[in-house]
């Protein structure tokens, strides 16, 4: 039911806790949690959601592939609280912090959309171009004097330069400069071998999604990659945002290799198919993306700085080593 805080009990390592905001059903590995009256149910959320009491789990939990925790061992968790008043007060600060975050979450999401919905409209509906003279090709009708080509002419790719880092490895950093593999965010490392705005396309493992269309990450900054994922920037007219788009909506089902362990080597990837544009056209388009991506940059940057707030807020309000001021009806000040 909404309020109440779901947990799941495999991995508890994985830290995977929500407070529902909506009624619904979950599984057996799900633990449901409801707060009794002098516990605010979005206070006993947040009190969870620290890494002492996911440790705590993982200190009674049973198997080695596959843990999962004791149910009677969570339960004798225990833990200080103040007055609800008070409780609630430290829960609206922090849900002011996750509101933000989740706006900019919704913001980023529609930015993707609109770059989406431009792609859609140069590129596969021609909207621009109506007016104008079409020919055939072998991707079907498209304006004159576009061609089709190989998507090796639109891209330089830069995988001589990933270095693999073991987990042993990594242990021993600090946790500064993201560690990207074939799919998402790995892990933080204290050094970088990147330095600028790149696309990152799965190799091997996870390479494509459920409809065949590629695996990507749109990253910048300083960061690391290890040799799972294919390291590219765009050239010939191309930016990193217009091949972003270009492979997001381009199916690469029929490149894909190996039966056991999908992959995508660096011959087949350059040899895909694309469209491409005229030089003019090209840069008109590309001159709509860049304020978008411009803008997305700047949401997940605010998103992970307040994340970071967040989170060195939490223990200290939870400890009471900071205490929110309250007013004369005892709410937050």
């Amino acid at each position: 039911r909404v309020g109440q805080t779901l947990i799941s009990n495999i991995r508890p390592y994985f830290k995977k806790i929500w407070h529902a905001s909506m009624d619904g059903g979950c599984s057996a590995d799900v633990l449901v949690f409801e707060t009794t009256d002098e516990i605010d149910d979005k206070y006993f959320f947040y009190y969870l959601n620290q890494d002492h009491f996911f440790d705590y789990v993982m200190g009674g939990s049973k198997g080695t592939k596959m843990p999962r925790g004791d149910k009677q061992q969570i339960l004798m968790y225990s833990f200080k609280y103040p007055e609800k008043e008070e409780q609630k007060a430290i829960a609206a600060t922090l849900s002011c912090l996750d509101d933000k975050i989740e706006l900019n979450n919704r913001i980023n999401k529609t930015l993707e959309e609109m770059a989406q919905a431009i792609f859609k409209s140069w590129f596969i509906d021609f909207e621009p171009f109506q007016d104008g003279e079409f020919e055939d090709s072998e991707l079907g009708r498209i304006p004159k004097g576009w061609r089709v080509g190989t998507l090796g002419e639109c891209i330089e790719l830069f995988d001589s330069k990933r270095i693999p880092l073991s987990s042993r490895q990594r242990e021993s950093m600090r946790k500064i400069y993201p560690y990207y593999g074939a799919a998402s965010l790995m892990d933080y490392v204290d050094d970088f071998i990147f330095d600028g705005i790149y696309i990152l396309l799965g190799e091997d493992g996870t390479v494509i999604d459920d409809n065949g269309y590629p695996i990507l990450q749109y990253v910048w900054g300083k960061f690391w990659v290890n040799n799972h994922a294919h390291i590219l920037k765009g050239k010939n007219g191309f930016t990193e945002e217009s091949i972003y788009m270009l492979l997001k909506n381009t199916s690469v089902q029929g490149i894909v290799t190996g039966a056991v362990q999908p992959k995508i080597n660096q011959a087949n990837l350059k040899s895909l198919k694309v469209l491409i544009p005229s030089h003019e056209t090209l840069k008109k388009y590309n001159h709509l993306l860049e304020p978008i991506f411009a803008e997305k940059r700047r949401g997940f940057e605010e998103k992970q700085a307040l994340i970071s707030i967040r989170d060195s807020l939490l223990p200290k309000l939870m400890s009471g080593e900071i205490r929110v001021p309250l007013d004369e009806e005892g709410g937050a000040s």
